[in-house]
């Protein structure tokens, strides 16, 4: 993509320097952790490959073929199904199909645990039914997660591969059936691979969520490289062990990162302001119909009604009225005041670096946003260990001034504080604010702001009275979706967190972990509500993008 024009008469003033400095020091963590490769410890690595790492690496590598693999064939044939065909309740499923979005995987993973082990709902009725003797199988580990996180991330390959459809409209189907392709090889040989950009895109993403979770495989007794920073981290209290399994995790990460771009080769997402009449879908008749709305009934059942459902039957018999006011209040307000603040921080930084590109995009200002949307691609345990080291060392910098100086101690002030777990919720989601800023801001007409200079306005007053008004609406879905992100966010926090602090991730966590499902159902609940925010603006999106292209 060529790179935009710098605004003619735009002075870039301090803009420029302070997205160079913001991109520096967002990318401290990421180098710092990727530097530990570049000073290896071989004692460490003889030690790690002795006892798990052979086993880490292969369970890393089989959830991300076992995740990709069922996201990608999920999601697909979801939007396949929804936008090519109609059938009852497709109207319905079009857009309730996003809803396993606001469960996150380990709030999934804890339920369906619950649910479904010997003790649970489930197999108590089976046994009611067919005696005390019946047993439902053991699925694995391996299976168990690979399902969970299957149902919590199509979503990720069902929005943008139904969205690549629909970007295609009826014309591409109807040229290549009078090239005598039946309607299968259509989509086959044409509609498949017009999408593949996107589908790539969505299977990528949802690899990368399921590398960077710790919460789904924990629960499941999974070994994985996340799994592994945290174990060794604070069971083991190795630090140079857990900074080099943190070192293969980025490499993991930045493998995917490669790897989606290979596929998706010179391949672009087509056709995106296409002409012509939408796609029609096919009327399915009797058992093809009652399949698809089956089909659809069911994920959509398994992935988020169930849950909820059950969420709301335990949290209703472990009192959730009085819990609201008594255990869960304060970690529902530190909850709330640490996604307030990060939000409100990463905003403030995104819309300096979008600004700072939009006056000047030279190479240096792109490149500098480019490394500060890394952080987004990179698991929260590799973030969490890259804050930490340079943090523990200002802090014992600190600590030895202040002997000399003051003649006495310092306290942790960095690592003892909540200050680094902002820094890591900044790194992590500064990407997600950007995005969506830059994007809106990409759109503002640059006759504009010439008409602002022209009256006398510098940079910075363009921005306050011209920018900012007509960006409102993208700063608050910004705002919201970094704010539910930080709620959700669970293995920085549980590296990070001073001693005392309890967010609804880690309350969900700690119950979860001594089996009182019923106690981690509130929290749940909490993130669950939270996490439809993004969702429902992602579906009015997606619905004004559906009328806008019929």
């Amino acid at each position: 993509m060529a790179a935009r024009a710098t605004l003619p008469g735009a002075a870039a003033g301090w803009w420029t320097p302070a997205a160079l400095v913001i991109s520096c020091l967002l990318a401290v963590p990421v180098v710092v952790v990727a530097l530990s490769l570049a000073t290896p410890h071989p004692e460490v690595w003889g030690h790690l490959w002795r006892t798990q790492l052979p086993e880490l690496l292969l369970n890393t590598v089989a959830l991300l073929v076992g995740v990709g693999a069922g996201a990608l064939g999920l999601g697909t044939a979801l939007a396949w199904l929804v936008v090519h065909h109609r059938f009852p309740g497709r109207a319905l499923f079009e857009w309730a199909l996003i809803l396993p979005l606001a469960v996150p995987g380990y709030v999934l993973a804890f339920v369906f645990l619950g649910m479904f082990d010997y003790a649970g709902p489930v197999q108590t009725a089976l046994r009611a039914w067919f005696g005390p003797s019946f047993r439902l199988p053991d699925p694995g580990a391996w299976a168990s997660v690979v399902c969970v996180m299957t149902l919590a991330f199509y979503p990720y390959v069902y929005l943008l591969a139904r969205a690549a459809f629909l970007e295609q409209g009826a014309a591409t189907l109807e040229t290549a059936r009078a090239l005598g392709h039946p309607p299968r090889a259509a989509f086959r040989k044409i509609t498949l691979p017009l999408a593949r950009p996107s589908i790539v895109a969505g299977t990528a993403l949802a690899m990368m969520e399921a590398l960077a979770d710790f919460g789904t495989v924990a629960t499941f007794g999974y070994r994985s490289l996340t799994e592994a920073v945290y174990r060794v981290w604070y069971g083991m209290f190795d630090r140079a062990a857990a900074t080099q399994i943190a070192a293969l995790l980025l490499l993991f990460a930045l493998a995917l990162l490669a790897l989606e771009r290979a596929l998706r080769g010179r391949a672009r997402f087509t056709q995106s302001r296409r002409r012509g009449p939408g796609i029609v879908p096919a009327r399915l008749r009797g058992g093809p119909a009652l399949a698809a709305s089956a089909g659809c009934g069911l994920v959509l059942a398994l992935a988020f009604l169930l849950p909820v459902g059950q969420l709301v039957v335990w949290a209703a018999r472990a009192g959730g009225a009085q819990r609201v006011g008594g255990a869960l209040a304060p970690h529902l307000g530190i909850t709330v005041l640490l996604a307030g603040v990060t939000a409100l921080a990463t905003c403030v930084l995104a819309v300096t670096l979008a600004y700072a590109r939009r006056l000047r995009p030279s190479r240096p200002v792109r490149l500098a946003t480019r490394v500060a949307m890394m952080g987004y691609a990179v698991p929260g345990a590799v973030i969490a260990v890259g804050v930490l080291l340079p943090l523990a060392w200002l802090d014992q910098v600190l600590d030895a001034a202040a002997r000399q100086v003051l003649d006495r101690p310092l306290a942790l002030v960095l690592t003892g504080s909540l200050a680094g777990l902002l820094v890591a919720y900044v790194v992590r989601f500064l990407a997600v604010g950007f995005q969506t800023l830059d994007a809106s801001l990409a759109g503002v007409p640059p006759r504009l702001d010439e008409a602002a200079r022209a009256l006398g306005a510098g940079a910075g007053g363009v921005l306050r009275r011209v920018h900012l008004p007509l960006l409102r609406r993208s700063l608050l879905t910004a705002l919201a979706l970094v704010f539910v992100e930080t709620i959700k966010e669970l293995p920085a926090t549980l590296l990070l967190r001073p001693l005392g602090v309890t967010t609804l991730a880690v309350d969900v966590w700690t119950r979860t972990s001594e089996a009182l499902w019923a106690e981690a159902a509130l929290p749940g609940l909490a993130i669950v509500a939270a996490g439809l925010a993004p969702v429902i603006l992602t579906m009015r999106a997606s619905g004004r993008a559906t009328r806008s292209g019929t």
